[in-house]
This record gives C-alpha cells, sequence and structure tokens, in this order.
C-alpha cells in the first residue's frame, strides 16, 4: 500500500503540475501581452520556478529526512529572519498595501511560504521529542504556541490574513493530533476566532468581504466582484466546458485570474468534468500523504509528513472554498496551479518531504497504532 501510495503521489502531483502550466498560459497569456509585451512572459517565470522547485524535491526526496532534523532550529530562526526583514520599508517589497515580498531585481521571493514549512518541522521535531510531557501545559503547549504565535504575527503585521490563519489552523491540527490536551487547545481556537473576528470588524476591506459573503448578489459590482465573475465562469463551463483557451471571463473580467482565482477558468474551460478531476487529484495527494505518514518508523516522520499534508490539504480546501463562495474572499493561492514562484517551489518541496519520508521509512511491519499511540521514550 505504501509503494502505491508514493508512485500514484508523483502521478497526482505531475497531473497538477501539468494542468498548472496550461491553464496559466491560457488564464494569463492575453494579460502579460497586454502589460509586459510577451504573451509567455508568466509562464516562462512560472516554469523557472518550477524547474528550481523539480531540483529541490528531487534532493529532499533523496535526502534521509531525520538529517534535516538537527538543522530544524536554525531552519526556523532563518525563517523568522526573513519575516522580519520583509516588513521592513527600506527592504522589503510593498505591493497592494501589503509588504509581502523581498526581491532582487525582477526576482521576488515570498518569506511566509518558507516560514509554513519551517514551522511544520520544527513543530514535528518539537512534538516528537517532548511526547512524554505533551500533556503539560508549559512543555505541550505554552512552549509550542509561543513559537507559532510569534511567527503568525509576524506574517499577520505584512498583513497576510489568510497565510495566518492557515498557519495557525495547521499548527493546532498538528498539536491535536501530537496528543495536546483539548482544555488548552479549544479556549485557544476560540480566542483566536474571536481575534479574528475583531480583525475583520476594524478593517473595511475585510468587513466588505464579509458582507458580500453573506449577500453575493447585493455586493457583485463591489467587494464581491471577483467572486460573482468566479461564478459566471463555473456556470458558462457547464458540464464539458467551453475548450482550452476559450474563456471569457479571463478576458479581463476576472480580475488576476491567473493567480488565487485560476480554478473558475478551470471550470469554464474544462467543465465540471475537469473541476471533479483536479479536485479528485487533490483528493488523492492528501490520501497517499496521510497514508505515507502513518507508516513512518518514528514520531517525527510522522507528525512531519501529517503537517505537510495538512497544509496542502487546508491551503486547497480554503482556495476552492472561496472561489465557489463557500468561504470568504482570502488570497491563498492553488497548490501546484496558481502562478506564484514561491508557493509552487514551495509546494514541490513539501511533496519531496512526504516522498523522503517514503523512501527512509522502514516501518512495513510495525503496525500504525502501536507507534502512534503508545507513550514511548522521545525519539531524538
Amino acid at each position: 500500500m505504501k509503494n502505491k501510495a508514493a508512485i500514484l503521489l508523483l502521478i497526482v502531483t505531475l497531473m497538477l503540475v501539468t494542468v498548472g502550466i496550461v491553464m496559466l498560459f491560457s488564464t494569463s497569456s492575453m494579460q502579460a501581452r497586454d502589460k509586459y509585451g510577451d504573451a509567455n512572459y508568466l509562464l516562462k517565470r512560472q516554469l523557472v520556478w518550477l524547474s528550481l522547485g523539480g531540483v529541490l524535491c528531487a534532493t529532499v526526496a533523496a535526502t534521509p529526512y531525520q538529517k534535516f532534523r538537527p538543522y530544524v532550529p536554525f531552519l526556523l530562526v532563518g525563517a523568522g529572519v526573513f519575516l522580519v526583514l520583509v516588513l521592513i520599508p527600506q527592504i522589503g517589497i510593498k505591493v497592494s498595501g501589503a509588504r509581502r515580498w523581498l526581491g532582487l531585481g525582477s526576482i521576488r521571493v515570498q518569506p511566509s511560504e518558507f516560514a509554513k514549512l519551517a514551522l511544520i518541522f520544527w513543530l514535528a521535531h518539537y512534538l516528537a521529542k517532548e511526547k512524554r510531557r505533551i500533556d503539560q501545559f508549559k512543555r505541550g503547549f505554552l512552549v509550542p504556541m509561543a513559537v507559532v504565535g510569534v511567527t503568525c504575527l509576524l506574517i499577520l503585521a505584512e498583513p497576510d490574513f489568510g497565510t495566518t490563519a492557515l498557519l495557525g489552523a495547521v499548527a493546532l491540527s498538528m498539536l491535536f493530533i501530537a496528543g495536546v490536551r483539548l482544555k488548552f487547545l479549544v479556549p485557544t481556537l476560540l480566542a483566536g476566532a474571536v481575534a479574528f473576528g475583531v480583525l475583520i470588524f476594524h478593517n473595511p476591506v475585510r468587513m466588505q468581504r464579509m458582507l458580500a459573503f453573506t449577500d453575493l448578489e447585493r455586493y457583485k459590482a463591489g467587494p464581491g466582484y471577483q467572486v460573482w465573475q468566479a461564478m459566471l465562469a463555473f456556470g458558462s463551463g457547464g458540464i464539458s466546458g467551453l475548450g482550452l483557451g476559450n474563456s471569457r471571463q479571463k478576458m479581463f473580467y476576472l480580475p488576476e485570474a491567473h493567480t488565487d482565482f485560476i480554478f473558475p477558468i478551470v471550470g469554464e474551460e474544462l467543465g465540471l468534468i475537469g473541476s471533479l478531476v483536479v479536485l479528485g487529484c487533490f483528493a488523492a495527494l492528501i490520501a497517499c500523504g496521510v497514508v505515507i505518514s502513518l507508516r513512518a518508523p518514528d514520531l517525527f516522520g510522522q507528525y512531519l509528513g501529517l503537517g505537510a499534508t495538512i497544509m496542502i490539504g487546508l491551503q486547497t480546501i480554503i482556495n476552492v472554498g472561496v472561489v465557489t463562495a463557500w468561504l470568504p474572499t482570502k488570497g491563498l493561492a492553488l497548490p501546484f496551479i496558481s502562478y506564484g514562484g514561491s508557493n509552487v517551489m514551495m509546494n514541490l518541496v513539501t511533496v519531496g518531504v512526504l516522498l523522503s519520508i517514503y523512501r527512509h521509512g522502514t516501518a512495513e511491519s510495525l503496525p500504525f497504532e502501536q507507534e502512534f499511540f503508545a507513550q514511548r521514550e522521545p525519539v531524538t
């Protein structure tokens, strides 16, 4: 089963990347020609990041994941330094009111994408090391939540509301899986929900988006415009779609369709059938990640794999939920498909982590229940 999961993981990842390349060219060529004078401009940039991501994916997959463990604290500190640097006006690049990028010339990277994986690595390392004390308030809850809180606050300061929510959800999921007591997690979750509610209420843009979510038709010409156009795209596609390249919504009706709102163009050009195939690929990827993670020979590998899988899964659910009007508008890319160099590269690295757990794990004969639920000495 584990071997089949790894093969299927590779297949569906390749399928998603291929769909991403095809749909990016179809979606962005007109805008790229109009803005940059080259219809292939955005596609070329994405291919560079995909190539780099592929190399990193292969490198990580070939390296035993246990070998990364001694460097996990340095990885987290490095990510934190970059998150601080991006907030400095003379260093961080500000676009549309948000300071989220570092860059040199035309090359830009988004530190929050690196911070997501760095935090997952650190949580997996810490929770495995503290397994026997995971039910204690200080060692099992306070210390990891302090690290998560600082990381999330730095990302929120950019501001990046969506990534903050995503990272907080992934972290709480990992703490729950590791066995942190619910009497610590539930109040934290409620407090986080209240804090996000306050942030929404006191920010006019976020409040408008929330109002548009509750009554999309009323706000379709204002804050709900993008989601309304996405609904029109899905409706136009029908069952079989209009065909590749035949989308009407991408012709400057749906803003930035090649980034967070690329899935509606998939629905318009490939129809319900194509959309379900893409969603099926994501479902298969998540299932493979879970199977591989649960068969890891140590807690570090299990937590690391599950955290990585949850991150990709939640990001997919949030993106699809937003563009189908099931969730309030929030800027998160669709993994492997949306345009965005840092995001697609780190998602490929995440797949490399799962493949490393598969390649270098040897727990075939060990029942998962004995390994995952056993209160044993922590792995070092």
